[in-house]
């Protein structure tokens, strides 16, 4: 039994087919839609790629790039069958090609369905590249005259004012590294000497943060140093609105805004799935319409479409029959026939043998 089953008249299955040519050109336009997305999302992560730790994410973008690129071509093709087949003559063109159109088209269509589900399901390692980047990263904030890392300090003090953030989950993470270079350190200052010395790994450690840290909507000046001390600043409460410096860390705001755009992105492209598997149902109804009217021999009759021609375990099993039976062409080994001597072999013994004493 046919799965989806529509009988269409002639006039019917001509406004079927200018309607998909339509619905194939404003895919066209999705697919450089899904372009545009996938180019836009790229950008955004190499904007911030050197607070991640790895660039395997970047095959989300890539997904939607690749697909929007595929949806255009596909389309474009789709377009021109469509049209074609309002008529019985020049459907015929296009009739072995149809069903790898088809199929092709099904494959490309799930792709943008996983291309959504990657905007949703990429947060986890979006949160551990971010956090092991940023750690990184602010261990590498002094390195100001290294190669490789002398731009770091300038990308990480830009994130903390632009996302308004501070240290990797707060401002306490700048407690636990040196993020002043010992060229900039008064070592013939015995404080400073007491201070290295007191650490294990003879590291400047101090209770303080870059300025990139302060708070632009505080009304005091900015405390970067001293953070711990109470007694250290007038009026000065470390655990009161009164400290003026951003109280969110950088990962969780980059995480914020890389969520926010990618779940907006998953959206967008759920979107544009549902719109193409809306136009694949009705090239796969034209196609089954079309074969039917020719089987038929009357182009002006009624004909049936479908979406399956059996139900899906009857489809499902007739597969299975075809990969079994293609399976068993190859187990020549096993064939009963093999070295079983026939009719004609043994016809054909004697006949050599007199044959052979003849001639000697």
């Amino acid at each position: 039994m046919a799965v989806g089953k529509i009988t269409f008249t002639k006039t019917e299955r001509e406004k079927l087919a200018e309607v998909l040519w339509l619905l194939n050109w404003i895919s066209v336009v999705t697919g450089a839609i899904l372009f545009g997305l996938g180019l836009f999302l790229k950008i955004e992560i190499q904007k911030w790629q050197e607070v991640m730790s790895e660039q395997g994410i970047l095959y989300v973008p890539h997904m939607l790039i690749t697909t929007g690129l595929a949806a255009c071509g596909i389309n474009y093709l789709g377009s021109k069958i469509c049209l074609d087949c309002a008529d019985t003559n020049k459907f015929l063109r296009w009739k072995l090609v149809m069903m790898p159109y088809i199929v092709c088209t099904f494959f490309f269509t799930a792709c943008v369905l996983a291309g959504a589900l990657m905007c949703y399901s990429i947060r986890s390692q979006l949160e551990e590249a971010l956090y092991l980047g940023l750690r990184n990263t602010m261990r590498f904030y002094k390195d100001t005259d290294t190669p490789g890392r002398c731009y770091l300090k300038k990308t990480l003090d830009l994130l903390q004012i632009q996302f308004q953030c501070c240290g990797n989950t707060d401002y306490r993470d700048w407690f636990q590294i040196q993020w002043i270079s010992s060229r900039y350190l008064d070592m013939t200052n015995s404080a400073v000497v007491d201070r290295v010395r007191s650490n294990v790994e003879g590291k400047y450690l101090m209770d303080s943060v870059p300025f990139s840290c302060c708070s632009t909507l505080s009304s005091r000046p900015c405390i970067q140093h001293n953070l711990s001390n109470p007694g250290a600043h007038a009026h000065y409460d470390e655990q009161s609105q009164q400290l003026n410096l951003w109280r969110r860390g950088c990962q969780q705001a980059l995480l914020d805004h890389y969520t926010g755009t990618m779940q907006s992105i998953g959206l967008t492209v759920l979107l544009i799935w549902l719109f193409e598997l809306l136009v694949l149902t009705g090239v796969r109804y034209l196609q089954t319409a079309m074969e039917n009217v020719i089987r038929l021999g009357d182009p002006d009759s009624e004909s049936e479409g479908w979406i399956l021609e059996n139900s899906l375990a009857e489809t499902a099993c007739y597969n299975f029959s075809i990969i079994k039976s293609l399976g068993k062409c190859y187990q020549v080994d096993d064939d009963p026939n093999i070295n079983v001597p026939t009719a004609a072999a043994d016809q054909e013994a004697p006949s050599a043998q007199v044959q052979v004493n003849v001639t000697s």
